[in-house]
């Protein structure tokens, strides 16, 4: 057994609970891709879902053992509206606190999912304090993103989806670590040949430099188009996990990940948002490393700010 928080009978179990429509989301090789990046690529889709992100893998698990009628998280926008979906679905009262510099569209469908929604000056960290604050005072269940091995266990189901198949290397979006921990996870217990890497922005790089340290890192400031990822205090607990399951952590420049979107659009059709473009950027980065390999990568959200998707890929 792996020595992380995670279990791969509760994982298998997870899929019994978890909504099937984050379920068994496509996973197809995008040949018109390979030309761009000189390497058999794959593609994991978590955009096709009300919530348009892996997230409610996670906030199902969560909402279906919240143990209170009301939850609070703090989010940059998809786990809240995943926590806001599963939570509507099992009729509690949700409250998200976020930036109030987050994604426009990301916040208004918050709202449209009937949460409470606090803004907050500052970024994701702030939003965390007040988040923890809430719940405190009012007594209600704290979600917290990663931490809560719920959000890592059901973001662990894309590793048995992905475990039933052929490749070398698997790249995943790595932020507070939830995807990166839960389908390393998996991966390592039940395809253990598979290289799993994390990939980061330059100007969001804590959990990275803290894999490569062994150690919690934290930074001062976050500098990146990848709104989802974009954490200064890793969680040791999590750090933990991901020391076990990851192979490599690799900090991408903010110019790939806008490369990589314009290539997802461009080839494949697919609209996602900076987060979801770290392993094309990755790729794109380093492509003598991904050479004659066959990658998958997890496309892990689509919320964009139209206006803003609209400068980076045109």
């Amino acid at each position: 057994m792996l020595p992380t928080r995670l279990d791969t009978d509760r994982i298998r179990a997870a899929r019994r609970v978890i909504d099937p429509v984050f379920l068994d989301t496509p996973l197809y090789r995008c040949e018109a891709l390979e030309p761009h990046l000189g390497c058999a690529v794959s593609v994991k889709l978590e955009t096709a879902n009300p919530v348009r992100s892996f997230k409610g893998r996670g906030t199902e698990l969560v909402t279906s053992r919240a143990g209170a009628p009301a939850v609070v998280c703090a989010s940059a926008g998809n786990l809240g509206q995943a926590l806001a979906w599963s939570g509507r679905r099992r009729g509690l009262d949700v409250t998200v606190v976020a930036s109030r510099f987050a994604p426009a569209p990301k916040l208004d469908r918050i709202r449209a999912l009937d949460a409470r929604l606090e803004l907050v000056d500052g970024d994701i960290e702030t939003a965390r304090e007040r988040a923890a604050a809430i719940a405190r005072h009012d007594g209600i269940r704290l979600v917290e993103d990663s931490l809560d091995i719920e959000t890592c266990e059901g973001a662990a189901t894309i590793g048995l989806e992905l475990a039933g198949t052929t490749f070398d290397t698997v790249l995943l979006a790595l932020g507070g670590g939830a995807m990166a921990t839960g389908v390393g996870h998996v991966l390592k217990a039940l395809a253990p040949g598979v290289e799993v890497i994390c990939v980061q922005p330059h100007g969001a790089p804590a959990m990275t430099r803290s894999w490569h340290s062994g150690r919690v890192v934290t930074t001062e400031s976050i500098d990146t188009i990848a709104d989802g990822v974009a954490g200064r205090f890793p969680i040791p607990e999590v750090l933990a996990d991901l020391l076990q399951v990851a192979d490599d952590a690799v900090l991408v420049r903010e110019a790939s990940i806008v490369a990589g979107m314009r290539l997802l659009l461009q080839h494949a059709g697919l609209v996602v948002e900076p987060s979801a473009a770290l392993g094309i950027a990755a790729i794109l980065e380093d492509r003598d490393r991904f050479a004659g390999r066959h990658v998958v990568t997890v496309l892990c959200g689509s919320n964009v700010d139209v206006d803003a998707y609209r400068a980076w890929t045109g």
